[in-house]
């Protein structure tokens, strides 16, 4: 048997299927989606819902209905404790059908006198009847589930209501169970609950052994007059509320009546108000989660979005992405797309421009280099000293106006970069002008002469400010740029520029008026095109590269301001032409 046959016949192992419940975060994921489980709604959900149990937590642990409520039942035992221990000293005073006297003061008597029982204090000192309180604290008892201990005046139990049983009444016991109980989750999580909120300077409780009161202070305190009041805790951490309340006649403690509340009684009330709170709770955390999820939605939605277009613009797509309108939102993520679509459009609008550019730029360098590579082939070919000599010249010439173009390349090139470096300053545009103009009045080898007048509008009354915030080189870059071009231009003889600066409604604006032959209507836009170039008569091409008025206007832009140009006219007759230079002020007028 062939290997091919051996691979048909192995059996393949089959994996189990991954059970979807041994993963429940990524079911929930499948359902509900990543907004859900983002990390922003996590951190929503976490901070909303650990304020909400903190509040809960300090309503359940400094909850002041605990304390309210053993300070009334305190207050409801003692009362009851009053009437219980007034009918108990009734019920327990001495016969009045009997007089007592003593037999020793009737030998004293002589013949014919008698005495008289008057009541001393030894006659107020009798002892409580277990036999005739017992119905009576039976009957007041009853209707309540309130323990009572009666103890004589040497704090000795004489009655318990847990012992008492009237003629006819059934008791029963509960056995102890076969096996040993089993504490449910509830229950234990409810005493662990229940210790963990209990103050933890509570009095353990304890039965008093073989009847003796004198371990409970509250009774010892009570057999001096005072009435006293003493909470415990049992060994399950219930509360017990004990009163004891002297049993007096006529300012004669007769004993002490303990009354005692039952077990898990206040701790039952205090477990049911804990139960209503904890129902507040689950509702109150429930609506938390939809609001937490409701604002999350609103915030980490809009933020992936963003996020998800940002990446795609990132990665390059054919055509633009547009990044998400969120400014109808008037808050921080509505800025952020506002932002992020301005960002992204001038990130376009760079692109574009450095893809035009290039091209521009490709097709600028051909020219001088096709005829250079023209000139250098015919060279050898040349057969004249003239020839060779001509050939020679466009060489040089092609050569200068590379440097030229690359010169004015680079400049134009790095530009935006030297912009966005460099901090802005303010410039006095009347002193930038002034010195300017002074340095052009002074360049006249191989130039034409030119009269340049400097003109500086001050309203009578008022000191104009002409301060701008920019950078004083590229501002004077643009200046010199305006007058060159204008000298290029003007007439041979006669030849006048007069720069202007005045204040219109909080712009600085800067003209350059000259009177050559003006602009042509249909070059107007195109002359601030980049390469574009359209000299005079008599000015041997080559000598500019075009790239002047375009580095002017993105010099200007960057400034935020705006460069023009329009003819001048006179009668319908073009007189020269304009060059308008607009900045935003920096100071006041």
């Amino acid at each position: 048997m062939d290997s091919e046959d051996r691979g048909a016949d192995e059996v393949q192992p089959v994996r189990p299927a991954r059970r979807l419940w041994s993963h429940p975060f990524t079911l929930m994921r499948r359902i509900f989606g990543n907004a859900v489980f983002s990390s922003l709604t996590r951190r929503i959900l976490f901070f909303n819902i650990a304020a909400t149990v903190v509040l809960v937590g300090g309503i359940l642990y400094l909850n002041q209905f605990r304390e309210g409520l053993i300070d009334a039942r305190v207050e409801s035992l003692l009362t009851q404790g009053e009437i219980i221990a007034g009918a108990i000293s009734a019920s327990a005073s001495v016969d009045t059908n009997s007089i007592t006297i003593d037999p020793q003061k009737l030998l004293e008597l002589q013949a014919g006198q008698s005495i008289t029982p008057v009541p001393n204090d030894e006659d107020l000192d009798f002892p409580i009847d277990p036999e005739r309180v017992a119905p009576v604290l039976r009957r007041l008892i009853s209707p309540t589930r309130t323990r009572a201990r009666l103890f004589d005046a040497d704090a000795n139990l004489l009655l318990d209501s847990r012992h008492l049983y009237s003629r006819g009444q059934v008791l029963r016991y509960d056995l102890p169970p076969v096996e040993n109980e089993t504490v449910t989750w509830s229950e234990w999580f409810a005493g662990i609950f229940n210790r963990l909120l209990q103050p933890g300077n509570l009095p353990a409780y304890k039965e008093a052994p073989g009847g003796d009161g004198s371990i409970y202070p509250e009774v010892m305190n009570a057999l001096t007059g005072v009435r006293g009041a003493v909470v415990r805790v049992t060994d399950k951490g219930e509360l017990i509320v004990s009163v004891a309340v002297p049993v007096q006649r006529f300012r004669a403690v007769l004993g002490v009546l303990l009354l005692s509340t039952q077990a898990g009684d206040i701790d039952n009330i205090v477990h049911a108000e804990r139960l209503a709170i904890m129902r507040v709770f689950g509702v109150a955390t429930l609506v938390n989660i939809l609001l937490s999820l409701l604002l999350s939605s609103t915030i980490a939605n809009p933020l992936r979005r963003l996020s998800a277009a940002a990446i795609r613009v990132r990665r390059g797509v054919k055509q633009r992405e547009e990044i998400p309108d969120f400014s109808a939102r008037q808050d921080e993520i509505g800025n952020l797309s506002i932002a992020l679509r301005d960002m992204t459009n001038a990130l376009y609008d760079r692109i574009d421009a450095i893809e035009s550019f290039a091209a521009d730029v490709s097709h600028e360098l051909k020219n001088p280099l096709t005829s250079l590579r023209s000139a250098v082939e015919t060279l050898p070919l040349a057969k004249t000293e003239d020839s060779k000599q001509r050939l020679t010249n466009i060489i040089l010439h092609d050569v200068r106006r590379l440097d030229r173009l690359i010169t004015d390349i680079s400049d134009a090139s790095r530009l935006d970069a030297e912009l966005a470096r460099s901090d802005a300053a303010p410039v006095d545009l009347e002193v930038l002008l002034g010195n300017l103009v002074d340095i052009s009045r002074q360049i006249r080898t191989g130039r034409k002469p030119v009269n340049i007048e400097l003109a500086v509008e001050h309203k009578p009354g008022t000191k104009a400010s002409y301060l701008v915030h920019g950078h004083d080189l590229r501002l004077g870059q643009i200046i010199t740029n305006l007058i060159e071009n204008a000298r290029s231009f003007v007439p041979d003889k006669d030849g006048r520029i007069t720069v202007k600066l005045s204040r219109q409604r909080g712009n600085c604006v800067i003209q350059v008026d000259d009177n050559g032959p003006g602009i042509r209507a249909e070059d107007i836009d195109r002359i601030f095109e980049r390469f574009y170039t359209d000299r005079p008569e008599g000015e041997s091409f080559g000598q500019n590269s075009g790239l002047g008025l375009s580095i002017s206007r993105q010099i200007a832009e960057a400034h935020g301001g705006a460069l023009k140009a329009e003819n001048l006219k006179s009668g319908g007759t073009v007189t020269g032409a304009r060059f308008t230079l607009t900045l935003p002020a920096g100071g006041s007028a």
